[in-house]
């Protein structure tokens, strides 16, 4: 490997860093002023010794915090649909955060009908079919079981699904890569309330229904359900936010997010799937054959540069940057993370923020020394199922141009030469009779 300095050593091709750097101080990312010049330029309109907000005392406490006045940017990105009402989407803003856990009031939100007003006082749940106990449960009765946490993705099927398209979308990366969250939910394991109604030996699949005004239902196999299913009254310790299913809501990590029904009220035991509109008409993938996958169920390996990214700039010219996103996967825990700053030729692994848990996000990291030229960005995660996340063309060799789910390429950045940075397909694979997508999510 070559050396820039004792500091430094590049791990792959076009300034890219080893990842051990981050641990060593000895780096240097910020630019050196020389002393009082800054200070003494502006000192008439601010004295940074004696700042306003040191002179007077702040707020009182209040009963429910607000993020600040400053961070009014950092809002989820609506999206509706101009035909029904109430059916629309809500984009987290994946490029204005850090760390790995998505906070309640951006977690991404995806409606068929709207968000109902639920009083959790009358609200009911269901559960009956092939069970030998038909049983029915308040809210009330659902707290008095013993709760557990699991942190764990959603991600909506539908999610990045304009990378189909023939000309690549320059939006944030989390307003078209957005739909997707990762939130520690608190409830009880689906399978308690299972065994507790006993099963009959016919029952294969769970059929489970949303009390909003769409009424969704969607098929689960059995074996999920007594696997790692959860019924959540809690979303990072809180009580759920309506918009994300209050007061119960269905948790299936790792599987497509029309699965995990908000607003659950109804769970029916069955010996096959209910063959629903959102099972046959809708969540199926086009493939080239003609035919279609049903019951695509797992949100594969996938991984995302959220910094920098598209419509960002690296304002302060050639010099240390720190690549971060996010990589997850359905099947399991994110092995690792390559990072390429060469559009490909050559791949550096990033560090990776503990924990790393199964089925849900991970935060990776890895510094680059940009030197001023153009450069392509791109990551790629491997599971610890050994699956690696293809690239676009690979993934449009499988399944062919007229797919609108399970979109889970490689996404490349290019940042030019005064350092903005846009989306770009890398390669000469493009097929100009693509129809472009555009509508529709989950």
């Amino acid at each position: 490997m070559a050396h820039q300095d004792d500091r430094e050593i590049t791990a792959a091709g076009n300034g890219l860093l080893d990842r051990r750097a981050f641990l060593n101080n000895s780096l240097r990312f910020g630019i050196i002023a020389l002393p009082g010049l800054a200070m003494a330029a502006d000192k008439a309109a601010f004295d940074p010794a004696r700042p306003p907000w040191m002179q007077k005392p702040g707020a009182a406490p209040t009963p429910y915090g607000s993020p600040s006045p400053y961070e009014k940017d950092v809002v989820r990105f609506p999206a509706s649909n101009p035909v029904v009402r109430g059916d629309g989407v809500s984009f987290t803003p994946l490029h204005l955060l850090e760390g790995s856990i998505t906070p309640n009031g951006l977690h991404f939100e995806r409606h068929h009908n709207g968000v109902p007003d639920i009083d959790p006082g009358r609200h009911r749940l269901l559960l009956h079919g092939l069970v030998n106990r038909p049983l029915f449960f308040s809210v009330d009765d659902l707290l008095r079981y013993p709760l557990v946490s699991r942190q764990c993705f959603i991600e909506c099927s539908g999610n990045s699904n304009t990378g189909w398209n023939r000309i690549p979308s320059q939006s944030a990366a989390g307003y078209v890569h957005g739909l997707v969250s990762n939130t520690e939910w608190t409830g009880i394991p689906l399978g308690t309330l299972l065994q507790e109604a006993g099963l009959d030996d016919k029952a294969a699949w769970l059929v489970a229904e949303g009390a909003d005004a769409f009424a969704m239902d969607v098929s689960i196999p059995l074996e999920k359900a007594l696997d790692d299913a959860l019924l959540a009254l809690y979303q990072n310790g809180e009580r759920l936010r309506p918009e994300n299913g209050y007061p119960l809501r269905l948790v299936l990590p790792g599987w497509e997010g029309v699965t995990n029904v908000k607003w659950l009220r109804r769970l029916q035991l069955t010996d096959k799937p209910v063959m629903a509109r959102n099972e046959t008409a809708r969540y199926t993938d086009l493939l080239p054959s003609g035919k279609a996958r049903q019951f695509s169920f797992v949100m594969e390996t996938k991984s995302l540069i959220t910094s920098p990214s598209a419509g960002m700039s690296l304002k302060s010219g050639p010099g240390l940057y720190q690549i971060t996103g996010l990589a997850w996967s359905g099947r399991g825990r994110i092995n690792r993370v390559e990072v390429s700053t060469d559009g490909g030729k050559s791949w550096a692994p990033a560090q990776l923020q503990e924990p790393v848990l199964s089925k849900a996000q991970t935060r990776f990291r890895i510094p680059w020394r940009w030197n001023g030229a153009p450069a392509v960005l791109q990551s790629r995660a491997v599971d610890e199922t050994g699956a690696v996340q293809p690239s676009r063309q690979a993934l449009i060799a499988k399944r062919g141009r007229h797919g609108f789910y399970h979109y889970n390429a490689i996404i490349a950045w290019k940042v030019d030469g005064d350092g903005l940075v846009s989306h770009v397909y890398p390669g000469k694979h493009e097929n100009n009779d693509h129809i472009d997508i555009d509508s529709g999510w989950d």
